[in-house]
């Protein structure tokens, strides 16, 4: 089946709410456990000081946003927080660095590439968030055992130049691709509040269903303002916009796990609950997403139990 187009989009987006979630339900459970919520935990292995200037982001070196920077963190470490992280449930640990990119011979990335392979020993699905990749780095990732490369458009081709001017959409597109040709499965998603239009957030899901192949991973995470930011003053995304872009992705892209993301610890019970009902099936699961504010686990577990929802266990290393 061809992925939907632009124009199938907008008459998906705008048909009445309860039309539009009704018809999300049926394509998330064609696919899916109805019943069952990926948990994913987010450790930030080296923190600010990134040269981008990404106009959301709390680590971009050209805004003063208080952000001390660290330097990548010890393989040691990052096991450790892993480790803890399966204890209370999550099921992929997702690693990320604030770098514009790297490449195979960086003595840094040598340490990734360990940390990858002994976070995989747990018995854990392994993710990392490292910029722009080289051919081989995407290879060598591969070859340490990788689940998965986080590398999200953000938004619409359209209005991605409002928000960050240190590289381009297709720059992006062009490290997606890598991660791809490497054979690795790809985390895909976008921010939401960043001042765009339904228009760019439609333009943003039309990309991501024309991915051959779709994303793994679709996270969608409403913009947290950062002061010293550009974006410090936009205001919240309303909770039905975010319901409607969530049940759009999922009827377009059926068979990836839709993340609700950043942003979720401003959302009510109820919110959420009408997010996993659109089609949510995973959460970042921990009390920070690399420096912003996340609910917490036992939070977030009274919160599934109430919904009748259930962890997707880790396997047993």
């Amino acid at each position: 089946m061809p992925p939907p187009s632009l124009d199938d989009l907008r008459r998906l987006y705008r048909l009445p709410l309860f039309h539009l979630l009704v018809r999300a339900r049926a394509a998330h459970e064609e696919h899916w456990e109805g019943e069952e919520i990926q948990l994913c935990s987010l450790l930030s292995i080296k923190t600010g000081g990134c040269s981008e200037d990404c106009g959301y982001c709390a680590q971009s070196a050209h805004h003063a946003t208080g952000v001390k920077p660290t330097p990548l963190m010890e393989v040691e470490e990052i096991v450790a927080v892993a480790q803890r992280a399966k204890a209370l449930g999550a099921e992929r640990f997702c690693m990320g660095a604030a770098w514009k990119g790297v490449r195979e011979d960086d003595p840094r990335f040598a340490r990734v590439i360990e940390a990858v392979r002994e976070v995989g020993r747990l018995g854990m699905e392994t993710c990392v968030t490292l910029g722009q990749l080289t051919d081989g780095a995407a290879r060598a990732l591969k070859e340490a055992g990788l689940t998965a490369y986080n590398h999200n458009v953000d938004t619409g081709p359209e209005h991605y130049g409002k928000i960050v001017t240190t590289h381009t959409f297709q720059d992006r597109l062009d490290t997606i691709r890598r991660v791809q040709e490497a054979g690795l499965s790809l985390c895909c998603g976008g921010i939401l509040g960043m001042g765009e239009s339904a228009e760019d957030r439609l333009r943003m899901i039309e990309v991501l269903a024309r991915m051959t192949p779709p994303p793994e991973s679709v996270p969608i995470n409403c913009l947290t303002p950062i002061p010293g930011t550009p974006l410090e003053d936009q205001p919240p995304v309303d909770i039905l916009d975010l319901a409607r872009v969530i049940a759009t992705a999922r009827i377009a892209l059926p068979k990836s796990r839709v993340r609700l993301s950043a942003g979720r610890h401003a959302l009510s019970r109820e919110a959420q609950a009408l997010c996993f009902f659109a089609g949510a099936n995973s959460i970042f699961y921990g009390e920070k997403l690399l420096t912003t504010q996340n609910p917490g686990p036992d939070e977030d577990m009274d919160l599934l139990r109430a919904l009748d929802l259930a962890p997707k266990r880790a396997a047993t290393a």
